[in-house]
């Protein structure tokens, strides 16, 4: 029964037409897991064209840490989803500070009658300071407000 109302929402979803990629800000949350540096933040992703975005992560855990992604958006249906992978940097502000590269893979899903989206990703983490590391338990999930 369980599978069936899963089925359900998403054979709606898929069956829903709007643009592949219909915004062109988003402000709100991202909630991930505690391992890595940029965990816990505030989400703004602006997008520069229909495929390529860049998104921008303050952290305020522990430490305090800022990242940036480039990432490219492909559509998935016409119901809204896109899947994007991309990459970028973070650097921590604590003393001695944290600083790597963070790369991303995920899905994005504009809601198509209120401004909202949602995405799920992974965020893998390289840290270079203060001890190399890799931290691949970064998963997310993002809620933001959008802007056309």
């Amino acid at each position: 029964m369980k599978k069936t109302g899963i089925m359900a929402a998403l054979t709606l979803l898929i069956t829903v037409s709007v643009r592949a990629q219909d915004y062109k800000m988003g402000l709100g949350v991202r909630l991930s897991s505690s391992a890595p540096i940029v965990n816990n933040s505030v989400s703004l992703k602006y997008f520069f064209n229909q495929s390529t975005a860049v998104e921008t992560l303050l952290s305020f855990g522990d430490p305090i840490a800022l990242g940036m992604l480039i990432e490219k958006h492909k559509p998935l249906s016409k119901a809204g989803f896109t899947y994007y992978y991309g990459g970028g940097g973070f650097v921590g502000f604590t003393s001695p500070a944290p600083a790597g590269l963070q790369g991303v893979l995920g899905l994005d899903y504009k809601f198509p009658t209120i401004p909202f989206n949602l995405s799920l990703d992974w965020k893998p983490e390289i840290n270079f300071t203060p001890d190399f590391s890799f931290e691949p338990a970064a998963l997310g999930i993002s809620a933001r407000f959008t802007l056309k």
